[in-house]
């Protein structure tokens, strides 16, 4: 046996100079000698050790995947494709740490994996799937060499990485099997991870470049460098590129870098990555649904094209903008035939000279709606597009604000049925069934105008209307009954109040109720984490306006009542109000959260006044600073354990 962890420890170096430092130090044939009498050994004792080599090799094909619940959540990316979104992020970042400092890494084009260490042995490597729970690949992983088996680390580890095929490995795959070549480096690498068959994976040759660390159960790192140093000190492989930036120009000039050089190596990617470095400030600035709030991922790869712009014409929204749209010849771009593409406001289409007639450059990525960037050549019949002085769908007088064009009519219609759409929509009040096409017939054919009108419809409102039967009528109006129950964050985000979206819309319904958001000052909605003074002016507007109020009551009297979802009134935080700033050692800060709310407690994401609790972890900021001067009382990490009864 002594011999057996000796062959493995001299094999496994080997392999690691090999394969992650890419610096071999014995010949293949000096590693096979070595690896055939470890299997010898193997097959004498019949024991494998965990950190054995052998383990690699594909085995047999598996049934199907099972699921595998990550410890904790691995999240996607947020992303930027213009140097404003990435402006915007640093703001974002100041607000809560006016000094961070920034990670600057490749964005790579392949399979998120997750992979588990216990006691310092492999255990496990599923993928990322939602974010919750993946998909174990274990089987598939084991057929990978640039991962160790064994490492110093002896508590619970989750690391994160890509797993990727370079393309000069695609290419040799794709010249020995002619017949069945792969078409990118991407999807091949997720074919060969969510292969079923392992041998199949190990033909492909993927590998997984690691970036992150998930979790910690002992001693977790405090910064984005502190990962990597560890990531590289316990083996795993890791791409060379990576910057700590001090300002915001720092991390252009290390994007403007990836740029340039992306297109010289030998993996697809697709951008740079943007990260906090510091762990305490990505605590403070915490996570949206989907996205961390401290991080973003800066796009390159779109698909581009050019086109001839045939005509424009302006589309009204809910808030009255009007929006350029170009009819252009129709062009392939990212797998769909483009017919249409924005110019986002008149002062881009001035900006990019933009004429009817003239050709120009299309971009579409993933789904985002398709962008003309601007104009490669004129013809002598080039038009230049004419700003419109009246409103195109109503003829109201053109309010110009900035690059942008809004309709002076609060009631033009096409901005009053998008303001239903958003009403109706799933995010918001989810009244099932009403699509574009049904509100602009109860517009045009019932006088459906404003929110409360939709609760004043009845079956008899819909007779002589086309492709309106029986039962579609009753799933409609049972949809719009069941509405008027709606959790309050859903309806603030609904009722369409400028700079509010989703997230926002939850800050504000931990105020209680819709009257108590109504109250609030502006000073009041600014000390929000996610509002901004543009924002909190629109809130005061939106309360401010005497037809909004009449509309809300007259939604009340339809019986709409929008609700807080219930918690729980017992329990060592019940009718506490508390914000956790710093690091905990013990708990993340989403599970600590869930925990005080399971014991009646109400999580706010930042200090107010209605805050009755802090809990401040190592390296506690301003949220500290602003309890003490607030006078509210401060427990530490200990005393939260405590009251949640995990002391130990």
């Amino acid at each position: 046996m002594d011999r057996m962890h000796e062959l493995c420890e001299i094999l496994n170096k080997w392999a690691h100079e090999y394969y992650v430092l890419d610096n071999p130090s014995v010949s293949d044939r000096e590693y096979d000698k070595l690896y055939d009498e470890l299997r010898a050994l193997e097959r004498e004792s019949g024991t494998v050790l965990p950190e054995s080599p052998t383990r690699r090799v594909g085995g047999e094909p598996v049934k199907g995947f099972q699921r595998h619940t990550h410890i904790a959540r691995l999240y996607s990316l947020d992303k930027a494709v213009t140097e404003d979104e990435l402006s915007a992020f640093f703001t974002r970042v100041q607000k809560a740490d006016e000094g961070a400092e920034y990670t600057v890494e490749y964005k790579f084009d392949g399979l998120t994996m997750c992979l588990t260490y216990e006691n310092g042995a492999f255990v496990r490597a599923s993928t990322r799937g939602n974010g919750v729970e993946g998909e174990d690949v274990t089987a598939q992983a084991l057929t990978v060499k640039s991962f160790p088996l064994k490492i110093k680390y002896k508590g619970t580890l989750e690391v994160r990485g890509e797993a990727v095929i370079r393309l000069s490995a695609l290419e040799k795959y794709n010249e020995a099997h002619p017949e069945e070549p792969l078409k990118n480096a991407r999807n091949a690498a997720a074919g060969a991870i969510r292969n079923l068959d392992p041998k199949v994976t190990a033909t492909r040759n993927p590998e997984i470049l690691f970036y992150d660390i998930n979790y910690m159960s002992e001693n977790p790192v405090q910064s984005q460098t502190e990962a990597m140093e560890f990531l590289r000190r316990e083996g795993f492989k890791t791409y060379p590129y990576f910057r700590l930036c001090k300002t915001g120009e720092d991390v252009q000039a290390a994007i403007d870098e990836i740029e340039i050089e992306r297109k010289k190596i030998d993996v697809l990617t697709d951008g740079a990555v943007v990260k906090v470095n510091s762990e305490t400030t990505r605590a403070e600035m915490g996570h949206t649904d989907k996205f961390p709030r401290w991080a973003i991922a800066y796009k390159f790869e779109a698909e581009e094209a050019e086109s001839v712009v045939k005509k424009v014409f302006w589309q009204v929204g809910r808030t009255g903008k009007l929006t350029p749209l170009a009819e252009i010849e129709p062009v392939e771009l990212a797998g769909a035939t483009v017919k249409r593409a924005t110019l986002n406001n008149f002062g881009d289409l001035t900006r990019k000279d933009v004429k009817i007639g003239s050709r120009v450059m299309v971009r579409r990525s993933n789904e985002v709606i398709p962008e003309i960037l601007g104009a490669v050549s004129h013809t002598e019949g080039s038009i230049p597009v004419e700003k419109p002085c009246l409103c195109p769908a109503c003829g109201s007088a053109v309010n110009e604000v900035g690059a942008n064009l809004f309709c002076s009519n609060e009631e033009c219609p096409p901005r009053v049925v998008q303001k239903l759409v958003h009403y109706c929509s799933k995010n918001a009040m989810d009244v099932e069934g009403m699509s574009d096409q049904t509100i602009t017939l109860l517009y045009e054919k019932c006088g459906v105008r404003r929110f409360s009108d939709l609760y004043a419809l009845k079956a008899e409102d819909f007779e002589g209307l086309e492709g309106f039967k029986e039962k579609k009528i009753n799933n409609l109006l049972s949809s719009v009954e069941k509405s008027k129950h709606i959790p309050l964050d859903r309806f603030l985000y609904a009722i369409g109040i400028g700079g509010i979206g989703r997230v926002a819309s939850r800050d504000l319904a931990a105020f209680g109720s819709v009257e108590a958001v109504a109250a609030l000052t502006e000073e009041q909605l600014i000390a929000l984490e996610n509002i901004g003074e543009i924002t909190a002016k629109a809130i005061v507007g939106y309360f401010s306006d005497e037809e909004n109020r009449e509309e809300l009551n007259r939604l009340a009297e339809s019986g709409v009542t929008p609700f807080v979802k219930e918690k729980a009134k017992t329990g060592a935080f019940a009718g506490e109000f508390v914000v956790l700033t710093g690091s905990l050692s013990s708990l993340t800060r989403p599970e600590a959260q869930k925990l005080i709310e399971e014991q009646g407690g109400t999580a706010q994401s930042t200090v107010t006044q209605k805050t009755t609790l802090v809990v401040a972890g190592e390296s506690a900021g301003s949220k500290l600073d602003k309890a003490k001067k607030l006078n509210i009382p401060v427990i530490g990490e200990e005393e939260l354990l405590l009251r949640l009864g995990r002391n130990q």
